[in-house]
C-alpha cells in the first residue's frame, strides 16, 4: 500500500524525535553563525505551523533575530537518518501565557527565575519552508547502492525520501 502521509506531517514526525537543533542566523557583521538550541514544542502546541525555543534576551541569537528575522533551523538524527531543514521569519514574543505553556523543569537551568525570569524570551519561528531527507534502509543497504553506483557510474537510487514544502 502507498505511503499517503502528508509531507507536513512527516515533517513534523521526524523532528519530534529530534529536541536539538542548530539555528543559523546573520550576525551583525554579515556573517552566518550557528548555535544550538533545545525545542521547546509540545504536543498539540501549533502543531505544523511553528517552532519555539527558549531563549535568554542577552544572547547574540536574541540581538541578531531582532535586527534580521530570517533564520535556518537545522536538525539531523544520524541513527535514524533523519536531516531537516527550516526556513523562517522569526520574532520574539513575551507573552507571558505562551512561555507557561512551554515552561519546563529543564529551563530553570538557564533560567532561575522560572516564567518570570526577566532575560526570558521566547524565539517564535513560523516555519516558511522546509526540507527533510528520511531514509528508510539500514547502513548495509545504502553502502551497497553507493559501492553499486560506483562501480557502474549511475547515480544511486532508492536512498530514501526527499521533499521540499512551501508553508
Amino acid at each position: 500500500m502507498a505511503d499517503t502521509t502528508h509531507p507536513r506531517e512527516t515533517l513534523w514526525k521526524l523532528v519530534k524525535g529530534i529536541h536539538f537543533a542548530m539555528i543559523t542566523h546573520r550576525h551583525g557583521d554579515g556573517t552566518l553563525q550557528a548555535c544550538p538550541m533545545t525545542m521547546a514544542n509540545k504536543e498539540g502546541m501549533d502543531e505544523h505551523v511553528n517552532f519555539y525555543f527558549l531563549l535568554n534576551k542577552k544572547t547574540d541569537l536574541a540581538h541578531c533575530v531582532a535586527r534580521d528575522a530570517n533564520i535556518q533551523i537545522s536538525f539531523a538524527d544520524p541513527g535514524e537518518n533523519a536531516y531537516v531543514s527550516v526556513s523562517s521569519t522569526a520574532h520574539l514574543s513575551e507573552d507571558r501565557v505562551l512561555k507557561e505553556k512551554l515552561w519546563s523543569t529543564a529551563a530553570k537551568a538557564w533560567f532561575p527565575g522560572g516564567v518570570e525570569d526577566p532575560d526570558l524570551t521566547v524565539l517564535v519561528a513560523p516555519v516558511t519552508s522546509a526540507e527533510y531527507w528520511d531514509v528508510k534502509e539500514n547502513k548495509l543497504v545504502q553502502l551497497y547502492k553507493i559501492a553499486k553506483a560506483a562501480v557502474t557510474g549511475a547515480e544511486p537510487k532508492g536512498m530514501g525520501e526527499h521533499q521540499t514544502i512551501r508553508m
